[in-house]
């Protein structure tokens, strides 16, 4: 009886040892499974993030920030010229009234007050931005640079205003 118990004991002991290393076999290949994917997002996503920082770079190519050139222009008057970039931006924001359109703007709001939008500094001397009345929209191009006082004069060249559809 004793030899039969042991026998079963034996038996049953293999049996679950088999269990237990087919059940943690199915677990081991699920979590490897999922380890594999998430490498392959992993790989993606790196992928497209370089994409998109080359991207990046080509679209930063004509700005301020990005230009060592107007960077080393600015420095040697002894100009910040991340400061600068931010005193531009606020001034010709800053030249959106309540009650008239921003002087800026060579054209009068036909259907409301032409207020510009966006400002992208090119470089040391240029800067592009749009603006719009509501309904009507266009860009210019505005020129600026530092009088002997450093106080900011700018300059609109060219502007443009899209047709309505």
């Amino acid at each position: 009886m004793r030899s039969k118990i042991i026998t079963y004991l034996l038996i049953f002991t293999f049996l679950f040892t088999i269990f237990i290393y087919v059940n943690d076999k199915k677990i081991l290949d699920a979590k490897e499974a999922k380890i594999e994917k998430f490498q392959e997002s992993l790989n993606a996503l790196e992928l497209e993030n370089e994409q998109l920082k080359s991207e990046n770079l080509n679209l930063n190519y004509f700005s301020l920030a990005e230009n060592e050139e107007a960077i080393s222009y600015f420095e040697r008057s002894g100009i910040d010229s991340e400061e600068l970039a931010q005193a531009i931006e606020d001034e010709i924001i800053g030249r959106n009234k309540a009650d008239e359109d921003n002087d800026l703007v060579p054209f009068e709001g036909m259907e409301g007050i032409m207020r510009i939008n966006k400002v992208k500094i090119l470089n040391h001397k240029w800067i592009i931005a749009d603006f719009t009345d509501g309904t009507y929209w266009g860009e210019i191009l505005i020129s600026y640079q530092l009088d002997e006082n450093k106080n900011l004069v700018l300059n609109t060249e060219q502007s443009f205003l899209y047709p309505k559809d």
